[in-house]
């Protein structure tokens, strides 16, 4: 074992009463649960099913949604086979429990990194294979799988040049773990080469694009969208999708033009961070409903805060489109594949790099359109509109097919 691992982990047990004392502080203010607390320090987790189980490890909840959705398609094909999710937020497990998971997948907290809470995870669920979705690697978690010969594959791998920067001060320690990956799949060449100065076997990496795709349909509560339904009868309405500051503002002024054609349209906001609620609320006007005080359904006003978490699956059933955010602001755009899975087109803006391999291929195929201005917005929404049904889902990128195969490959003896 290379000494900056050692030295890692050294560091990382004599952290553990630091651990314990933050999760007891963050149970006190709400951030925890005792489940989570219990499951984060490895002392209670759920029944380990019996027969093969693979565990995937996702930092968000569009990562935690990915794995799902390639989750969902390897168990279709061996009934025999169970899946575990974890993630480190509280936030991306309440999404998850509300948008709901495959058949035989289940989610629980990951350990925090300390080699006692590590080792009580992985003798507990004893995992055949381990997934790490994009770049949440946790030195000591990964050392003791690697002790344990489990097999483990990263993927959905994606390094900018801001954030390979920001890892280079633990070069020394990502060059003793990623080598110990059976594969790493990264996003483009930009992220391969970037796994490759990070000390990764350039032999090892194939660039597959975003697994995002491989999404399932995001979950809904069927009663709140008959409610929703009845509530809107014919009214025209479009979403606003994962907000970021300055973008409620350029939807808010291409509404009052919608609203010169359709007085009765509506436009639901969903910030990306529901704590942005009240904001977007007062921006919007001081009538403006808000989900999270307790207006359930949208009024006759002509626009809903939906500041809440997890149900976006609703939201995107009910609108026929949205201007997916965070591609207006500089922070790179969001997952195009979740609204689409569910028939709802997508507008965006010109700041899409997270996502620029899908966005290029969307636009092109015309399941996406970019807009770079209030009047491209207003005919976007217009054109959504006019269209008799809701847009058929694109079918997974194609590479995205790749990464299948190659976990199907690295168990073997999966139940038929």
């Amino acid at each position: 074992m290379k000494p900056a691992l050692l030295a890692y982990l050294g560091l990382s047990r004599l952290m553990a009463p630091v651990w314990r004392w933050g999760l007891g502080h963050r149970l006190k203010k709400g951030k925890e649960t005792e489940a989570s607390v219990q499951q984060k320090l490895g002392l209670a987790y759920a029944q380990r099913p019996a027969g093969p189980l693979i565990w995937g490890h996702a930092v968000g909840v569009g990562e935690a949604n990915a794995l799902a959705g390639l989750f969902a398609r390897l168990t279709e094909e061996h009934p025999g086979l169970h899946c575990l999710i974890t993630t480190t937020a509280r936030t991306s497990g309440d999404a998850l429990a509300r948008t709901g998971l495959p058949p035989r997948c289940q989610h629980q907290f990951a350990p925090v990194d300390t080699p006692d809470a590590v080792r009580r995870f992985l003798d507990h669920w004893q995992p055949d294979l381990a997934v790490w979705c994009e770049m949440d690697l946790w030195p000591a978690l990964i050392a003791e799988t690697d002790r344990r010969h489990i097999p483990r594959v990263l993927v959905n791998a994606r390094l900018s040049a801001e954030s390979l920067a920001k890892r280079r001060w633990g070069r020394w320690l990502y060059r003793a773990l990623l080598p110990g990956f059976r594969e790493l799949f990264a996003q483009n060449v930009e992220s391969a080469e970037g796994l490759v100065s990070l000390g990764a076997p350039r032999q090892q990496i194939t660039v597959t694009g975003t697994i995002k795709s491989l999404v399932p349909p995001l979950g809904h509560d069927a009663a709140a969208l008959q409610a929703w339904q009845a509530a809107l009868g014919q009214r025209p309405v479009w979403l606003l999708a994962s907000s970021h500051p300055g973008e409620e503002a350029l939807a808010l002024a291409a509404h009052e033009r919608l609203r010169q054609q359709c007085p009765d349209a509506l436009l639901i906001i969903a910030p990306r961070a529901p704590a942005r609620g009240a904001e977007v609320a007062a921006l919007a006007g001081h009538d403006t409903p808000l989900r999270s005080a307790g207006a359930a359904l949208p009024g006759a006003g002509p626009v809903y805060v939906a500041d809440t978490i997890g149900e976006m699956g609703l939201w995107y059933r009910l609108a026929p489109v949205a201007l997916v955010g965070g591609s207006f602001a500089r922070v790179g755009g969001h997952n195009p594949h979740e609204p689409l899975a569910l028939g709802c087109g997508v507008l965006h803006g010109p700041n899409v790099w997270n996502f620029a391999e899908s966005y290029d291929r969307l636009d092109a195929q015309g399941f996406t359109h970019p807009v770079n201005e209030v009047g491209g917005i207003v005919t976007g929404v217009l054109s959504a509109w006019q269209r008799a049904e809701r847009l058929e889902a694109p079918p997974p990128e194609p590479q995205a097919q790749v990464v299948l195969q190659r976990l199907r490959s690295l168990l073997p003896t999966w139940p038929a």
